[in-house]
């Protein structure tokens, strides 16, 4: 079987766009399509690298966080003052200056927000959650405060976890963030992910409330108008999500202690959104309502084209 978005405009095609997913049921691929291609984990790693972040932290903080904190530590968010409040909130708890952040400053993604900002600072980078979650745990270890080496104590850490839960030796890489991702199939991405996805079926356990918290608050893990929160709105039964860089896409799917992993080869995240929706219903979790994301647009609003998925054989 094979998948592939066609971006098509006034009904001819423009570009074409092959389609990777693998889903992982009780520990075996239950089903797939394209090859089981290879690409860094990016932001589809950030719950485990949060689980990691809370297992070197006091028990009694852990238990303290709530939903939207956990979110927020696993989030790509946008940006928004919603977002830059609850990562200002999570500092001071722990006692911690934004000045400690490794993650770089970028405006926010969210344009209206970004307006309303003079300078852009470390807090307002997509990943400053997890950044905050990672400060923390050195602070409250004792370790090195610059956290960016893969030699780092939690570093080297998130890497043996991964391996672990993906059950493959992974490559690394620098993230956009400054610290490491991690290179590997999506059979190993949709294996962790399944194991997220039992961790909040069994309602137990630290990787099972920060899935639970994702599910529960996909904007504060997300932002306006994001793919995240609107997989996570559209789909009737409880989900967790969370998008990578470059095309990438992860689902945990409770009900059937299942993972999903899909990837866009050319990395172009209007057509993951196309891609994610028509693998969803494939393999029988469909989303309602509308999808914006299947008309191309001017600049004008006016609807010029459209992104539709196209199945074929292998």
């Amino acid at each position: 079987m094979s998948l592939r978005v066609e971006v098509s405009r006034g009904g001819l095609v423009e570009t074409l766009h092959p389609v990777s997913a693998v889903l992982v049921e009780g520990g075996q691929v239950r089903w797939s399509v394209g090859e089981d291609l290879a690409s860094f984990w990016r932001s589809a790693s950030k719950p485990f690298q949060l689980w990691n972040s809370l297992a070197q932290l006091p028990a009694d903080a852990v238990a303290a966080l709530d939903d939207r904190q956990l979110a927020v530590g696993a989030a790509s968010h946008n940006g928004e003052p919603g977002h830059v409040g609850l990562v200002q909130a999570l500092l001071a708890r722990f006692g911690l200056a934004e000045a400690g952040l490794q993650c770089g400053a970028h405006v926010p993604s969210h344009e209206p927000s970004a307006r309303l900002v003079r300078e852009a600072l470390s807090i307002h980078n997509n990943c400053s959650g997890k950044h905050t979650f990672m400060l923390a745990a050195c602070a409250a270890r004792g370790w090195d405060l610059d956290y960016r080496a893969l030699s780092h104590p939690l570093q080297a850490a998130n890497h043996t976890r991964l391996d672990e839960l993906g059950g493959v030796h992974h490559g690394t890489g620098i993230d956009g963030c400054s610290v490491p991702t991690f290179h590997g199939p999506l059979s190993a991405f949709a294996r962790a992910w399944s194991t997220l996805a039992g961790a909040m079926a069994d309602e137990d356990g630290t990787l099972g409330r920060i899935g639970r918290a994702m599910s529960r608050e996909p904007w504060s893990m997300s932002g306006t108008n994001r793919l995240d929160l609107a997989v996570v709105e559209q789909i009737a039964e409880p989900v967790a999500v969370k998008i990578g860089a470059e095309g990438l896409f992860c689902v945990a799917i409770p009900r059937r202690r299942a993972g999903l992993a899909v990837k866009v080869h050319s990395g172009n995240s209007d057509v993951l959104a196309v891609a994610v929706r028509a693998v969803l219903e494939q393999i029988g979790v469909p989303t309602v309502g509308s999808w914006h994301w299947d008309t191309v647009k001017n600049v004008r609003g006016a609807v010029v084209g459209e992104r539709r998925p196209v199945w074929g054989a292998a």
